[in-house]
């Protein structure tokens, strides 16, 4: 099957993730989710990979033996099932040729890809590209991950003279809201030494670097009193939890800071005058920083809670993933340097992007399987506006096979990695 096919098929199936169902434990948050799992194990079998197992929270995993008797490390491929939330309307792909200019995605809406919205464009001029009709998500984040291993798959498959080691693939649910397939993962039943996810945009961009991820969550305890008689007894917990945000650095928020700069995001605010909820993320590359982040929401907590009352305030902290290059230092760098040649072998410029975000791949990292994250060649996830170049698609694609032919060479015999 053509990999422009197979990805459209899977972006037919409706996958949006719940977070009402989400937030109820309930995993697949959707029942399209398990849907296009059980179509993958189909596509699996009809391969002919080994060890297929579909479980109850529709994570997929399956193996290709390897056809050597060499000693290699298990590599791994890592796409998830769900869409997000932002847009929940069924997917209505198509592939248009891209001349230059707007494209014209829905001529009765008059909605277009415009040039000037999106200057990056022009680097596909003379490709086709897959979009939708302006109405939904296309999905490629991250269906254009499963189709590029799926495609990989099947090459390797009809070319049983590329020697390799056992390749393994991972499918997961629920990724867009907090990672929690990746965080139900078992590590130690896969059997991968390392892995890459693949969910990342424009071709040729690579990330091993991305946020180190916390979460607070203070609670305000205040004094509800009827305002004829609330002179000196009313104490507002709203109000507490505004001044506890004006004590917050005032650039350091997303909409002030790009790059490696890290934030303080106020999520969300819930309550009323006796007990406010205030939730924030807090964000940093580098480790030192996000204690360092940590340590100032939960010392700012300890004195406004000196300053109005014993309890009034109370700070809870969690940690939500690591940076992924935590794990890729020293001895754990060849992930990196694999990637890094399978890019040139396909002659592909290699773009590293440190992800203002989390992926699969840190909390996978965080188990213990090593786990960069390649392109798919989409652009402008999340959004109607969403769209794939097919020759980025094949791209994807052809870097996973040359990722898992640099694996035999990088440790076969006489040639081992160092």
């Amino acid at each position: 099957m053509d990999i422009v096919e197979r990805f459209i098929n899977y972006t037919k199936i409706n996958t949006t993730t719940s977070r009402e169902n989400g937030a109820k434990g309930i995993m697949p948050s959707s029942p399209g989710q398990m849907k296009l799992a059980k179509l993958l194990v189909s596509k699996l079998e009809a391969l002919g990979m080994e060890d297929i197992i579909l479980r109850e929270n529709a994570i997929v995993t399956a193996t290709l033996p390897a056809n050597t008797d060499e000693t290699i490390p298990v590599v791994s491929f890592f796409g998830h099932l769900d869409t997000s939330a932002e847009q929940t309307a069924d997917t209505k792909a198509q592939r248009l040729p891209y001349n230059g200019g707007d494209l014209c995605l829905n001529p009765e809406l008059n909605i277009y890809l415009r040039e000037s919205e999106f200057p990056e464009l022009k680097n596909y001029i003379g490709d086709d590209l897959i979009v939708t009709d302006g109405t939904s998500l296309l999905g490629a984040d991250d269906k254009a991950a499963l189709a590029a291993i799926m495609n990989a798959l099947q090459f390797l498959i009809s070319h049983p003279e590329i020697r390799h080691g056992e390749v393994k693939v991972g499918f997961v649910p629920d990724e867009e809201q907090g990672l929690r397939g990746a965080k139900a993962f078992d590590v130690s039943e896969f059997g991968a030494d390392f892995g890459y996810t693949l969910d990342c945009c424009g071709i040729g961009e690579f990330v091993y670097e991305n946020w180190n991820a916390g979460d607070a969550e203070i609670i305000f305890t205040g004094q509800s009193a009827h305002p004829m008689s609330a002179k000196g007894k009313l104490k507002n917990s709203l109000l507490m939890a505004h001044k506890f945000i004006s004590m917050l650095p005032g650039g350091e928020a997303p909409e002030y800071t790009e790059g490696r700069e890290g934030y303080y995001w106020v999520k969300q605010l819930q309550g009323n005058s006796a007990r406010t909820v205030l939730k924030l993320d807090i964000r940093d590359f580098s480790e030192e920083g996000y204690h360092a982040r940590k340590t100032f929401v939960r010392q700012l907590a300890e004195s406004a809670c000196a300053l109005w009352g014993e309890g009034s305030v109370i700070c809870q902290l969690s940690d939500r993933y690591a940076n992924v290059f935590n794990s890729l230092q020293g001895e754990g760098h060849y992930p990196i340097d694999i990637a890094l040649r399978a890019y040139q072998r396909c002659g592909i410029t290699p773009t590293p992007v440190a992800m203002r975000g989390g992926y699969d791949g840190a909390v996978l990292s965080q188990k213990g399987l090593p786990c960069p994250n390649i392109f798919t060649g989409a652009h402008n996830f999340h959004s109607i506006y969403e769209y794939l170049p097919v020759r980025s698609l094949r791209a994807a694609s052809d870097v996973v096979i040359a990722i898992i032919q640099e694996t035999f060479n990088g440790f076969t015999t006489g040639n081992r990695e160092s």
